[in-house]
């Protein structure tokens, strides 16, 4: 199975403040989705293409923090990414790393305590 996930949510206390923490972090504007029993926010999608998108998500009874689960975003240099997370209000776990011949990782801590990854090859 190469590539598997087809979809991520990252679940949300506060959906203004992730919705302002994500959008700055990666230059881009969220859209809302119809949904009359959740508030969803998604990231941009192109469904003829490879590769999968994701929503910020506020749902009754699924906080928002540790749960196991850890999604990495790409970027052409993870030290750029990390840089404007800090100052949308997010914090380092683990500065820009080296993963040897597949490039570099970071790990922040978003504005809801959610950890998010963090991917270049530079």
């Amino acid at each position: 199975m190469n590539n598997p996930v087809g979809w991520f949510e990252i679940y949300v206390q506060d959906m203004a403040r992730a919705k302002a923490f994500y959008e700055s972090v990666f230059d881009t504007t969220l859209s809302q989705l119809d949904n009359p029993e959740l508030e969803m926010w998604a990231f941009p999608m192109d469904m003829a293409t490879f590769g999968t998108s994701g929503a910020l998500i506020r749902m009754p009874g699924f906080p928002s923090g540790a749960s196991g689960m850890l999604v990495y975003f790409r970027s052409a240099d993870c030290a750029v990414e990390l840089d404007k997370a800090v100052k949308a209000g997010g914090k380092v776990q683990k500065p820009k790393t080296s993963i040897g011949q597949y490039g570099h990782i970071a790990l922040v801590i978003d504005t809801e305590g959610n950890t998010v990854g963090l991917h270049s090859v530079q």
